[in-house]
């Protein structure tokens, strides 16, 4: 026999925004903080996620889905207890899409919430990015590292506008006193990911599953460590949850390094694919090394990863095995140009998958 227990809302109830919560971290953050008890405001404009990816959790109780974007000025009249920042497109090939978008929505959307934030009196967790240390001449990363970044490359709209989000941040707390955390996410991945966003795993994965041969920017050499989105998620609502004195930056990944060609060899051993590898040019400014630092996680939050990479491999691979064998669209997002209508920013164009 299957029980239903309905949450009732009260201000005895947590109320917590995400934006960007239709997102790949962001929905599973939704999952998470609904399954704590917390009644949950969920905004996105649907440029890289999806409701697909909150699809069960609208008819919840404790569930709000608003469509809007962020570099809009928020308009909320429930009480707020905590914002999660988390709208920005986080892949090279959907912020450099749109570049003067995604440093507006870095900046002015990053401005939007702290302004929600000081109305509500609510603490507010910033999303940043290990891509705040750009091309990194100190390895691993510690948060004490400033960093090495191409000011004017084509991935400075993302780069620079995280920093300049995380400044705002530490402003808005000197300034006005909010209570605000910043967390920098080192590659995290898991199911949500999109197949067309050309990060690392979602692209070895669908094109081994599809038998399509396995492309390696450079020479496979260069690393990165990849933390499963659990981990990470358990990571952000401990850093949300913790002593005000706490404000970070915190980096929250996984320290194990491995280079882009072993990961590359394992998902083929898992999928059983015989798709080939083929090595093409390395992207401008692509980081060589990714590694962090997360001594500030563990001995402020006791927080460090669980989930091994094999694991976490095989369980991505069974959700993309899936979306592959029924042939589900690939959502590409539309340019997200400010010149346009809302609706037009938000609308996704539907590409049939090959």
């Amino acid at each position: 026999m299957t029980f239903q227990v309905r949450l009732r809302s009260s201000r005895c109830t947590k109320t917590v925004l995400v934006a960007g919560g239709a997102g790949f971290i962001g929905s599973h953050l939704c999952d998470s903080l609904l399954q704590r008890g917390a009644s949950v405001i969920c905004v996105d404009n649907l440029f890289t996620g999806t409701v697909d990816n909150i699809r069960p959790l609208l008819n919840h109780p404790n569930f709000r889905f608003v469509e809007c974007d962020v570099r809009d000025p928020l308009s909320i009249n429930d009480d707020v207890d905590q914002i999660y920042s988390l709208a920005c497109p986080a892949s090279p090939r959907h912020y450099q899409a749109d570049p003067i978008g995604t440093m507006k929505t870095c900046v002015v959307g990053t401005m939007n919430l702290l302004e929600l934030a000081r109305k509500k009196s609510a603490r507010v967790l910033q999303a940043s990015t290990s891509e705040v240390y750009g091309d990194p001449e100190v390895h691993p990363q510690p948060e004490s590292y400033v960093g090495h970044v191409n000011t004017i490359g084509p991935r400075a709209c993302y780069d620079e506008g995280k920093r300049a989000a995380e400044t705002l941040m530490f402003d808005y707390q000197r300034i006005h006193g909010v209570e605000v955390k910043v967390a920098r996410i080192f590659n995290t991945y898991g199911p949500r990911m999109l197949e067309n966003d050309g990060r690392v795993v979602s692209n070895f994965i669908v094109q081994a599953l599809r038998g399509e041969p396995i492309t390696i920017y450079g020479r496979g050499t260069q690393t990165r460590s990849f933390c499963f989105v659990d981990d990470l998620i358990r990571g952000l609502e401990l850093l949300m949850e913790s002593s005000p004195s706490i404000s970070g930056p915190c980096n929250l990944g996984n320290p194990q390094e491995i280079t882009i060609e072993s990961v590359a060899r394992e998902v083929l051993a898992y999928t059983n694919s015989a798709s080939p590898l083929r090595f093409e040019p390395l992207p401008k400014d692509d980081p060589k090394r990714r590694k962090p630092v997360i001594d500030t996680a563990e001995r402020s939050l006791g927080w460090r990863p669980r989930i091994a990479l094999k694991e976490g491999l095989q369980a991505t691979i069974a959700y993309f095995a899936l979306r592959v064998a029924t042939a589900m669209p690939v959502l590409v997002p539309a340019s997200a140009s400010r010149s346009t209508s809302r609706a037009a920013r938000a609308r996704l164009t539907i590409a049939t998958q090959q």
